[in-house]
Formats: structure tokens, sequence, C-alpha cells
């Protein structure tokens, strides 16, 4: 037989890999980062569920009273706050008790309106509403603040 005339193909290669399905080593790494992201996102709802209940929590203690009784009432959930955070610290008192609530990052207890700390829980009336909600709100995020463990 004359090899010219051979019925002979051309070599032919196979088409590419195809991008689906991809290989076991993707589908390893997307479930991994799946899991990851899941992961991060149950910590983050436990921790905005947590915040949330501990706002809860201080809002309906210092919202019933006279002024007076709701100051000594966010002065015990912050003393609370601060037990938690370093034992002892919810045993200061006076000078001693601002400056661990300033936490170093200020003077708004020790010099500020969260003064009213110290004694405003012991006057018979506290007049002055706005000086009553600035410490409001300064205890507020004092307390989130000690309650999550940040000094």
């Amino acid at each position: 037989m004359d090899p010219a005339r051979l019925p002979l193909r051309d070599v032919h290669l196979p088409p590419p890999p195809s991008w689906w399905p991809p290989a076991p080593g993707w589908w390893w790494l997307g479930g991994a980062l799946l899991l990851l992201l899941a992961g991060w996102l149950a910590w983050y709802a436990w921790r905005w569920r947590r915040r949330r209940r501990w706002l809860r929590w201080f809002e309906q203690a210092c919202a019933e009273g006279a002024p007076p009784q709701r100051l000594a009432a966010m002065s015990m959930l912050l003393r609370r706050a601060a037990r938690r955070c370093r034992p002892g610290a919810e045993l200061l008192q006076g000078e001693d008790w601002l400056r661990f609530l300033d936490g170093g990052k200020g003077t708004a207890f020790s010099r500020g309106p969260g003064r009213l700390l110290l004694d405003g829980g012991y006057r018979p009336r506290i007049d002055d509403a706005v000086a009553l909600d600035a410490v409001h709100a300064l205890a507020r995020a004092r307390f989130l603040a000690l309650m999550e463990g940040r000094r």
C-alpha cells in the first residue's frame, strides 16, 4: 500500500476543560469561605443581640423614678459593669471612681457633667434636666464599654 494514499487523519487535540464544574479544591475553598462567613455573621449577631439586651437593661433601669433615683440606678449599673471589667473597681470611691469611669480617655466624668454621679443620687431633687441627659448619655456609653470589656 502506498503511504501517500493511507486514510490517516490529522491529530486533533481535546477541547480545553470547562470552567464548570470546578475542581474539588475550589469546592473545598468555597465551603471553607462560606463556613467562615457564617461563623462571622453568627458572632456579629450574638454581639449585636447582647449589646441590645444591655441597652434595654440600662434604659429600663434608668427610665423609672425621679432624677435622683435615675442617677442612683445609673451609678449602680456602672458599678456592676466595672466589677465585670475589673474586679474590685466597684469599690472605688469619689475622685478615684470618676477617674476610673474616665478610662484615661478624657475628663467627662471627673471634670464634666459626670460629676453629678458622685452626689446626684443623694440630692432631694435635680433641677438641671440638661445635665441629667448629659450624664445619662455618658453613663450609657461607658456602661456599654465596660460590659464589652473595654477599659
